[in-house]
């Protein structure tokens, strides 16, 4: 990182960018939060003397070079805040999933050994208070909101804005202190720690260091022209490392202002209102927009949606071209678009809050074509990248020009790429990570002497183009019993493209056939329910509606068809599934906080439907452990019907008949 230094030729570091911005972009805005329905915002110049305050505060509380502090909370200025100072105090920001439940609050903070954590309000400082006598290292919380905490013991609570008052008010050895802790840092100094979703295990500590966060978050902002006009909404969770790069990495190194929604509630409304520039998304979230968008349109008019179908083909047809600059669409074609664009595009755009967005992605499952060329075909720019924890999130990004709904882009700025022989993708680049925390064995399995760092996902390269295809994890992707290829997430991505359908979770691997779990989507279900006067009371009975049994079939034989036209994973088409009584669900450890499957804890969990889908039955009745809301822990039982879905002859054996 030696070609980044900032004008005292230091190694630059997040709290060094922030004085720099304070001095270039002194009244510009630097975040923004809607709190009791008023927006409130702080410019750059503010935003480094909050920080500073915080900084010294730290110092006041007694935090040493090395010390690991938690921020448990959702987004909010005061926690991307609280990052840089506890950066520039010497320590290493840990962000927490915020809905995380006290055993996993407990293992990370067990794990790296927090001595204070950043809690945002009562249900946080509960969390660490109820497993407080499990974490010998912890010394104080310091909490945001004080409602509901009146009568709490004081003793080891510390109100953030008080120790921010405490900070303005230390004396100049104190501030001396802080400027030696911020010059000591290096390129190699820690600038973070974040954990992995856990998709297989336990997750593991990634240890990023100033290096890998700033000279990533400068070849990705320079890769999209980002600048100090730009804004993003900072709604993602801040553990994730994504969130990391866009809302601190990138936000710091360009400049641009990072606007946090007044809640998950609010977050679409808020979204609208702000009209960012620049704005992320994992897929789950642009399908359910587009399930929303076909659900308004089942009850509009006929005439609406006679309008909205025309249009919307027309868009299909030309949209993307245009989108992308193309010179061969005709002139007529181009006034149609910018007719349904006046109509249709635009208040859809702006419905999603999207009409500002100049760069969008989406990343961290596979997203249907169908669901991404829909966005791409309303003139919104949305791009597909692949990124790791490990990676400091970028590995591969669509250049403008160059986006397509089957690859994920070309090497990001400074990344190399290799394919393995068994067809593991492997990458190296300055943002590839220190270390697992206080994990060498893995640290070891991951990345090898070279700095080349294993995915675990396995794709391969394209000719010509230069783009990654990313066909599986690579430790799903399998065999049939009869040798060929076995893809689970091909196969559910497909499925997830259809509103009724919410998650799927395909099995085969060295078997005869394919089955899945299909979870409903109960706000699409749901609203089809209501319109038909089906009544339900919870989503264990529509999930054994006949109707949407059926209706869910017809869905899994469209795609039977699809698969069965290629012919190295006509393999994969599904002959029986079943509806799930349940929500598949990260309380229950069926999901990661990412909202990723763990695969191993389904079959295992879910054994005996498996085992039901491979037999033969028509039925069978069993017993689920849930989470509720609270914690408290219950069961579930029901009668599922297993079905049987049409599979077809591959497209090679039609062609041979």
């Amino acid at each position: 990182m030696s070609s980044e230094k900032n004008n005292n030729d230091k190694p630059v570091s997040l709290i060094r960018l922030v004085r720099r911005n304070a001095e270039l972009y002194s009244k510009k805005p630097a975040y923004r939060e809607k709190e009791f329905g008023i927006w409130q915002s702080w410019s750059w110049a503010q935003a480094s003397t909050e920080i500073d305050n915080l900084s010294y505060g730290l110092l006041s509380l007694g935090i040493k070079q090395g010390d690991h502090v938690a921020i448990l909370g959702r987004n909010r200025p005061y926690f991307y805040w609280a990052m840089v100072a506890i950066q520039a105090a010497g320590g290493v920001p840990v962000p927490i999933y915020q809905d995380s439940v006290a055993d996993e609050v407990c293992y990370v903070l067990d794990h790296c050994k927090a001595r204070f954590v950043f809690a945002e309000n009562q249900e946080q400082v509960d969390k660490v208070l109820d497993i407080k006598d499990q974490l010998a290292s912890l010394d104080s919380l310091i909490y945001l909101d004080s409602r509901g905490m009146r009568k709490y013991d004081k003793s080891n609570l510390h109100d953030y804005r008080a120790i921010q008052k405490q900070g303005a008010d230390q004396p100049a050895k104190m501030k001396a202190e802080l400027e030696k802790r911020i010059d000591a840092q290096t390129d190699d100094t820690t600038c973070a720690m974040l954990y992995t979703s856990g998709t297989t295990g336990r997750p593991k500590g990634v240890v990023l260091s100033n290096r890998n966060i700033l000279v990533t978050a400068k070849a990705s902002s320079e890769f999209d022209n980002l600048t100090v006009d730009d804004s993003v909404l900072a709604y993602l969770p801040m553990a994730w490392v994504g969130d990391f790069i866009f809302s601190i990495g990138q936000a710091i190194w360009t400049g641009f202002c990072v606007n946090c929604p007044e809640s998950t509630d609010t977050m679409q409304h808020d979204l609208k209102e702000i009209g960012p520039s620049y704005f992320f998304a994992p897929p789950r979230y642009f399908e359910s927009i587009l399930t929303d968008v076909m659900i308004r349109m089942e009850d509009a008019g006929a005439f609406k949606q006679a309008m909205f179908r025309y249009f919307m083909a027309h868009a299909r047809e030309v949209g993307g071209q245009i989108l992308d600059g193309k010179a061969s669409v005709g002139l007529v074609d181009r006034l149609k678009y910018s007719l349904g664009s006046a109509m249709i595009y635009g208040p859809l755009k702006n419905t999603a809050g999207m009409s500002n967005v100049r760069v969008g992605y989406t990343a961290g499952e596979a997203i249907g074509p169908e669901i991404f060329d829909f966005y791409r075909s309303l003139g919104i720019n949305l791009k597909q990248l692949y990124g790791q924890t490990e990676a400091s999130v970028f590995i591969t990004q669509q250049p403008d020009g160059e986006v397509r709904s089957d690859t994920v882009g070309v090497p990001s700025p400074g990344v190399e790429l290799k394919i393995a022989d068994n067809g593991e993708v492997f990458y190296r680049s300055a943002g590839v990570f220190m270390e697992y925390f206080k994990n060498p064995k893995s640290t070891k399995e991951t990345k090898d002497k070279d700095g080349w760092v294993a995915t675990g996902d396995a794709g391969f390269i394209e000719d010509g183009s230069g783009h990654l295809r990313i066909i599986d994890r690579a430790k799903d992707v399998g065999k049939m019993k009869d040798g060929s290829l076995f893809a689970p997430k091909y196969v559910e991505n497909k499925l997830k493209f259809f509103p009724n359908i919410l998650e799927a979770v395909v099995f085969g691997n060295g078997r005869d056939t394919c089955t899945a779990f299909i979870n409903i989507d109960l706000q699409a279900v749901g609203n089809w329910a209501e319109r038909n006067n089906i009544a339900y009371s919870s989503y264990q009975e529509l999930a054994g509606n006949e109707t949407v049994i059926e209706t869910i079939k017809s869905h899994i034989d469209e795609v039977n068809v699809d698969i069965a036209s290629d012919n190295m994973l006509s393999g994969c088409q599904i002959h029986r599934f079943l509806i799930l009584h349940k929500e598949l669900d990260a309380d229950d450890g069926e999901l990661t906080r990412t909202r990723k499957v763990r695969r191993r804890i389904i079959e295992e969990k879910f054994n005996d439907l498996i085992t039901a889908l491979y037999n033969g039955d028509t039925e069978i009745f069993t017993t689920t452990e849930v989470t509720y809301e609270d914690g408290a822990k219950g069961s579930i039982s029901a009668t599922l019907r297993i079905c049987d879905a049409v599979v077809n002859a591959p497209a090679k054996q039609r062609k041979a008949s």
